[in-house]
């Protein structure tokens, strides 16, 4: 069996003990039934990783001792920040999972015109918690040691007022730009992206207007879920590391 990769949200230190958070607890000895002697990886989302090796286990607690650090990073050169309109349903823990397993180092959910989820206060909170718990389980199957951020949600204008460095991009059917036909003026590449039904013209006109610029991944008009990823495997094959 493979060894386990777990997050812990506690700073993690050669030769110290702890109690892992009841989420991992619970999947470790209730999911994958291990038992004490057993050993696990762990990160915190600081660089890097540690071996350990479970120390105490009990229904629904797994205390750890934690071993060597190994100072392994598995992060892109690039750092690409997505921001795309709210989707309905599992589509967004899709995008979230998805990106994060292809290098993207910060998600901005948008409230867009042609946005159809109605989120805010408590709720909108709850589902943040949710998307950046869906990328930290991403990042224990992926094996990066580095969290990408899921941000708040804001609206597009909110998004577009901000001031963002390096190549910016808005994908959209309408034009015939190609990435292949841009250059990279440094590490940093933000990508928006609209929900279901896409950007509105207005949208795509203030993007531009604020040096965004258009972009197509190809001839065929791809779903919200499927648009960002086509596009992130691009960069990362032209400019990041993969192909």
């Amino acid at each position: 069996m493979r060894i386990p990769r777990i997050f812990t949200a506690q700073p993690l230190a050669v030769g110290s003990s702890m109690q892992l958070e009841e989420g991992a607890a619970r999947h470790l000895t209730s999911v994958l039934r291990m038992k004490a002697g057993q050993d696990i990886i762990l990160f915190d989302g600081r660089g890097g990783e540690y071996s350990a090796q479970l120390s105490e286990v009990k229904k629904g607690k797994a205390a750890v001792t934690v071993g060597a650090f190994f100072d392994i990073s598995r992060e892109s050169p690039l750092s690409i920040q997505l921001a795309i309109g709210i989707s309905r349903g599992e589509r967004m823990d899709w995008i979230v999972q998805k990106a994060t397993e292809l290098g993207v180092t910060e998600i901005t959910p948008l409230f867009t015109e042609r946005c159809e989820v109605k989120l805010s206060g408590e709720r909108l909170e709850k589902k943040t918690r949710h998307w950046q718990q869906v990328a930290i389980s991403a990042c224990e199957q992926c094996q990066r040691n580095t969290i990408p951020t899921v941000r708040a949600a804001i609206s597009v204008e909110q998004y577009l007022a901000e001031s963002i460095d390096g190549l910016k991009l808005v994908l959209h059917h309408r034009t015939e730009k190609r990435l292949s036909e841009m250059t990279l003026s440094n590490n940093n590449v933000a990508l928006l992206v609209g929900p279901e039904g896409g950007l509105s013209d207005r949208e795509i006109d203030i993007a531009l207007h604020n040096g965004f610029s258009p972009l197509a991944v190809g001839p065929r008009v791809l779903r919200t879920e499927t648009a960002p990823l086509a596009a992130m495997s691009i960069i990362q094959s032209l400019w990041g590391d993969m192909g």
